[in-house]
């Protein structure tokens, strides 16, 4: 049940910059999506094949006031019509967070609204809030996960299992001591010769191959729920360096003129169905520990249909997913968690005294 039918109707102004998408929202009540803006500099980065830090706060700092400014022009909304802000302060890279929060305190400061700081990776598991949406072309969930809920958080920084019993209260199960699942679908496509980002890319290879062709390992960890996918990434260098008959020192942007068509798609698939059964066996451990009422899959990986597909076979419980739109970072996630910070009072922060944290973790 929507916490609007027990509280005020609250509206918060929701900043995200986390990384490369310059983006802000206006959510109702934490559930209703009434406007969401984002600007990305992903085509900047895609020719280096990865997201290059000072690029990403140079195109924060040219785009944000412009993309705050569209958020409450297509709400119809004005400053006075809103109950607070909420802003991502970590994890993610200190440049592109600065500029958010900077621009946060300051808005804070002018327009006497309370400020509330986010986790980026919290963030997106709220986007399974929304049920409403005036923002055309994104089509929310028909109904708002129940708790305890069991959320999949997977992303280019980010492979976690976190239990929550209720809001704000949660347990960090397991995570990724190495490269994060959507890291190694970036490694993996740039050694394939595959465009960035690596994950969409790597499906579309995956189509026209086998994913038996090939045995890759899995990694055996002492944590139960934690993840490696530096042992895979490495896996698919020596199988790629072994099909073209070249020794471990041939050096790995060479080997995708080396491969065929059909060499590519093979590996793709392997990889593909190798690192989605590492993420979805542990998801069945977990659902068997904590039988929870829902499972919601956040983060960019969320929108990888093997990823789905393997859930769905092999899960219970109700599964949740955002609209494909939502998957990666947006301004309605830290929005929608900002509703129920303030809707269950949790205490604003001093715009004054609110610092970054890159390295925060849940």
């Amino acid at each position: 049940m929507p916490l609007s039918i027990l509280f005020n109707v609250m509206k918060i102004l929701g900043i995200e910059t986390s990384c490369d998408e310059t983006a802000a929202a206006i959510v109702e009540d934490g559930f209703n999506l009434i406007s969401n803006v984002v600007a990305t500099s992903m085509d900047e980065h895609a020719k280096y094949g990865g997201i290059v830090p000072e690029i990403a706060a140079r195109s924060h700092i040219e785009s944000i006031i412009p993309v705050i400014d569209q958020c409450l022009y297509e709400s119809k909304l004005d400053w006075g019509d809103l109950d607070g802000i909420a802003v991502t302060y970590g994890a993610g890279l200190g440049g592109s967070l600065l500029v958010g929060v900077e621009t946060a305190k300051a808005l804070s400061i002018s327009k006497n609204l309370p400020l509330y700081p986010i986790n980026h990776v919290e963030g997106h598991v709220y986007a399974n809030f929304i049920m409403k949406s005036d923002v055309e072309n994104i089509k929310p969930a028909d109904n708002q996960p129940e708790f305890p809920m069991l959320a999949l958080i997977v992303s280019g920084g980010h492979s976690q299992i976190v239990i929550f019993r209720n809001h704000f209260d949660y347990t960090l199960l397991g995570q990724t001591g190495d490269d994060a699942v959507g890291e190694a679908f970036d490694k993996v496509a740039k050694l394939l010769g595959l465009p960035y980002p690596g994950g969409p890319n790597i499906e579309i290879a995956a189509k026209d191959g086998d994913p038996d062709k090939y045995k890759l390992p899995k990694a055996k960890l002492d944590g139960k729920y934690d993840f490696s996918f530096s042992g895979l990434k490495t896996a698919v260098l020596r199988l790629a360096q072994a099909e073209v008959d070249k020794s471990y020192d041939f050096p790995s942007f060479e080997l995708s003129a080396l491969l065929s068509a059909t060499q590519k798609a093979d590996i793709a698939a392997s990889f593909l169905k190798t690192s989605i059964e590492t993420l979805v066996d542990k998801m069945v451990i977990a659902e068997k520990e904590f039988s929870p009422k829902t499972i919601v899959v956040a983060g960019g990986v969320a929108a990888n249909q093997e990823l789905r597909k393997q859930l769905r076979n092999r899960l219970h419980a109700k599964l949740q997913y955002p609209d494909i739109k939502l998957c990666t970072d947006n301004g309605a996630m830290i929005a929608t968690l900002g509703c129920y910070k303030a809707m269950l009072n949790t205490t604003p922060v001093n715009p004054y005294k609110l610092q970054i944290n890159p390295n925060l973790s849940m």
